[in-house]
């Protein structure tokens, strides 16, 4: 096999794979990126077989046609380090060969009958969520998703779509954030996505797309990639129970005034004071040592008497810079219970800083 492309073709591409790379053992295909050539496009892979990516593309001349792997890591370092040119990858007697005008790489290839083969779409239901609304909703969410929990449930966000509408979750059970989408839907269906693949799906999906699922993976696919990935098994915890059923007050708080006095504040601590009184909002930080930080925010709370309550400044930050209006809602119940901010189809409700 044959293929030539200009640089920024092909590094663009590699990039792309990184995140799919088995990263620890280089010893395992699953490391390496597949080339392939079909019907005249050249079709590139990668999998750590828990998550994966395949692109077409017709932006690669292919002189002969056939397959071949290469370590993804090493192969990229190789063309970040050549000129802006035309790059030539060949296979030659199972040495994959990376010339550029003067200069030559070798890389060892692995045999590409053993790379992991794709879940197909054939015969699995698709989803028929409007692809550009679950895609910037998934966003909304994805900071509050956790990363590490022994509750591998918690690692993912929950697609749970319902008759009459459709929620996305996710929580590090500090914070649970919720976006629902309106709209009918012909089939009720709960599944609980990983939080990698939240953050691939947002980088590589910008237009509609194709969704298929069956019971262990999510494939979603357009004109030039075709994305799976393995769905987490465990029961996702019953939000809705955490959110109140009722609140006895609520605010509407100036977006950028609020971002400009916690992050104030967060030069001293993350961990915030908020005394809410009649015409002002007072932020104090929470810190062990000496060490003070204190801003005023003139604000006309509709508050008579005065509310004070403690929290993590990233969860509403997070919040806040998922949100395009330049105002939102705050309510609240107690000190010490979970409150809730709110914009439009978006909450997050954040669990106090108790002391």
């Amino acid at each position: 096999m044959k293929i030539r492309a200009q640089k920024q073709i092909i590094e663009s591409i590699l990039i792309n794979l990184q995140p799919f790379l088995e990263k620890k053992d280089a010893s395992q295909i699953t490391s390496h990126i597949l080339f392939k050539t079909e019907n005249n496009s050249c079709i590139i892979k990668a999998t750590d077989s828990e998550i994966g990516l395949k692109i077409k593309t017709d932006n690669i001349i292919i002189d002969s046609e056939g397959s071949f792997t290469a370590h993804g890591k090493k192969l990229l370092d190789i063309i970040r380090i050549l000129k802006d040119d035309e790059i030539t990858l060949e296979l030659l007697d199972n040495v994959l060969h990376v010339k550029q005008q003067h200069s030559k790489f070798k890389l060892p290839t692995f045999n590409t009958n053993s790379f992991p083969t794709f879940p197909t779409t054939e015969n699995k239901p698709q989803i028929s969520l409007d692809s550009l609304s679950l895609i910037q909703n998934l966003k909304k969410i994805s900071p509050a998703i956790d990363t590490n929990n022994p509750k591998f449930e918690l690692n993912g966000a929950l697609i749970n779509i319902k008759n009459d509408s459709t929620d996305l979750v996710g929580t590090d059970t500090r914070r649970l954030a919720i976006a629902t989408i309106a709209g009918d839907n012909a089939e009720t269906l709960s599944l609980i996505v990983p939080k990698k693949a939240i953050l691939e799906i947002q980088k590589l999906f910008l237009d509609q797309i194709d969704i298929y699922f069956d019971e262990t993976n999510l494939i979603i696919n357009n004109n030039n990639y075709y994305f799976f990935t393995r769905l987490i098994n465990g029961k996702f915890p019953d939000y809705q129970r955490i959110i109140p059923t009722s609140t006895k007050h609520q605010i509407t708080l100036p977006k950028k005034e609020m971002i400009d006095a916690i992050k104030m504040i967060t030069t001293i601590s993350q961990e915030i004071k908020m005394t809410l009184l009649s015409d002002s909002i007072v932020f104090n930080s929470l810190s062990a040592d000496n060490v003070e930080a204190k801003t005023e925010l003139k604000l006309k709370t509709g508050l008579n008497d005065k509310f004070e309550i403690s929290y993590n400044s990233k969860y509403i930050l997070d919040f806040i810079s998922q949100i395009n209006k330049n105002e939102f809602t705050m309510e609240f119940n107690e000190p010490t219970l979970p409150f809730i901010v709110k914009d439009d189809n978006f909450i997050t409700i954040i669990m106090p800083i108790v002391a």
